[in-house]
């Protein structure tokens, strides 16, 4: 078992994140887990992400407030405890509309270069 406690996990800066404050929960060290690392998201009224993609796919889950998920012009407002799968390539953008902090799970597969490094 690997444990990590929430007071010891590090902030991250997310590429074409704004109005958002990430910290690394679990990955990207030594007798973490092998295959995807896990992030958890604080978006302030107003914080948001992208438009942008990844080449491999994420997954999101809500824990707290509400996200606006757009993808090909289609709105979808995630709940508490609701959560999607943004596939490889598809393009996204995340906005929250609210007027209080939206905290986020997000869960993405190492890029294949950190991958080998970690392995």
């Amino acid at each position: 078992m690997h444990l990590k406690r929430f007071r010891d996990a590090q902030p991250y800066e997310a590429p074409n994140h704004y109005g958002c404050h990430g910290l690394r929960l679990q990955g990207f060290e030594e007798g973490g887990p092998k295959n995807q690392w896990i992030g958890f998201s604080q978006f302030l009224p107003g914080g948001g992400a992208g438009p942008d993609f990844t080449p491999f796919e994420k997954v999101y889950v809500v824990l707290e407030g509400e996200m606006t998920v757009i993808v090909d012009g289609q709105e979808t407002v995630l709940s508490q405890y609701d959560s999607c799968t943004i596939a490889p390539n598809e393009v996204r953008t995340i906005e929250n509309r609210r007027n209080d902090v939206c905290k986020m799970l997000v869960v993405i597969p190492y890029p294949p270069e950190a991958k080998t490094e970690i392995n």
